[in-house]
């Protein structure tokens, strides 16, 4: 008798459940932990997404089934986007994009990534929905990637949405070989005149004005541009500090939590580890990558332009990671120029680059939806 409860209790441990695909995860989860604790990569975004990964991937505890704790993160999946486009709409100053325009076109060019992963994807069998949800990757910007696959392509979206926060982490490795790849280092070391004074009716002005124009064309951005629109409003209207605060702090917080956890817990091994995902990473990478370079690029062309006054750098700020991206562009021109302070001219691009990847998920919702 108690060999058979020994027996019975082996049985329905985890250790003997265990599959090799679960176990893969197990490692890459491990692999996810080490690169933000102890690298530093984006460790805000890394740590919960390898934790869900870690804990969906342990056999029998039913924490990703119906009911289970990370499954019912996994149900807001359609709200958490647009909360965490409130938190950064709260966080981001609109006054470089304000104080040069320019910067719109550099965060359009760093677009062209989702668009070429588009057609790439259709040519590799994918249909027009489920490409589109790998294009979007290519933005480097987690919450669209997950509400524009969870309408279009919902059986792709633990895949996609790994691929999308993993190279939103991994910002800071994969973008500096291609900009210094297309750049010269007399480009690298260029500096930029001062940003002109922009005013608060102005910041207030912003926010309103685009949502009304981006929505009037594109109405199922409504939900991502109004959020983010709405948090910029909380920071610049100087009467919501409170709403404000919470938006940018506890609730950004909260929110970035239970994405993280639900994104993660939906790569299991079974259905994560399967020919179609291989396909989504590599062309999720190529995208951006793409997205990184047409930036520059566009950069290099406005730079000649204008008699050399901008430095191609910021170009690679247009994806939409923000501050991450712009961040980059900064720690690199400074290592070409320690004098150089590019981080403010990068962020015209960066948040432009937030305005654009939802911009191109509505576009691809009115075409594809």
């Amino acid at each position: 008798m108690i060999f058979d409860a020994i027996k019975e209790f082996a049985l329905e441990t985890g250790i003997v459940n265990l599959d090799y695909k679960s176990a893969i995860m197990l490692g890459v989860s491990v692999l996810f932990l080490y690169l933000a604790i102890n690298r530093g990569f984006e460790p805000l975004l890394l740590v919960p997404i390898a934790f869900g990964m870690l804990l969906s991937n342990l056999p029998i505890t039913g924490i990703f089934s119906d009911g289970g704790l990370l499954y019912t993160f996994y149900s807001l999946k359609s709200v958490l986007p647009s909360l965490i486009f409130l938190g950064v709409g709260a966080m981001t100053d609109f006054g470089p994009l304000i104080a040069n325009p320019k910067s719109l076109l550099l965060g359009a060019a760093a677009q062209f990534g989702i668009f070429f992963a588009l057609f790439a994807a259709i040519i590799l069998g994918f249909n027009a929905q489920e490409a589109a949800s790998i294009g979007i990757i290519g933005g480097a910007d987690g919450p669209t990637a997950i509400y524009l696959t969870q309408k279009l392509a919902p059986h792709l979206l633990g895949a996609v949405a790994v691929a999308a926060y993993s190279y939103m982490a991994l910002v800071p490795v994969i973008q500096p070989p291609i900009m210094k790849l297309l750049t010269s280092k007399k480009e690298r070391m260029i500096k930029m005149d001062q940003l002109r004074h922009v005013t608060q009716r102005e910041k207030i002005l912003f926010p309103i004005v685009v949502t009304i124009v981006v929505v009037l064309i594109l109405p199922p951005t409504a939900p991502l541009i109004g959020m983010l629109m709405l948090g910029n409003l909380f920071k610049e209207s100087g009467k919501t500090l409170r709403l404000s605060d919470t938006s940018s702090n506890a609730l950004v917080n909260i929110v970035t939590i239970l994405l993280g956890l639900a994104v993660g817990a939906s790569a299991q091994g079974p259905t994560f580890l399967v020919l179609a995902t291989i396909k989504i990473v590599i062309l999720g990478i190529t995208a951006f990558g793409i997205g990184t370079a047409a930036g520059v690029l566009l950069a290099k062309l406005l730079n000649a332009v204008t008699g050399g006054k901008i430095n191609p750098l910021i170009g690679s700020a247009g994806v939409s990671a923000v501050p991450m991206a712009a961040r980059v562009s900064q720690k690199v021109g400074q290592a070409e120029n320690p004098s150089n302070f590019l981080l403010m001219h990068a962020m015209g691009p960066n948040v432009a680059g937030v305005i654009g990847s939802a911009v191109s998920a509505g576009v691809m919702l009115s075409m594809f939806g």
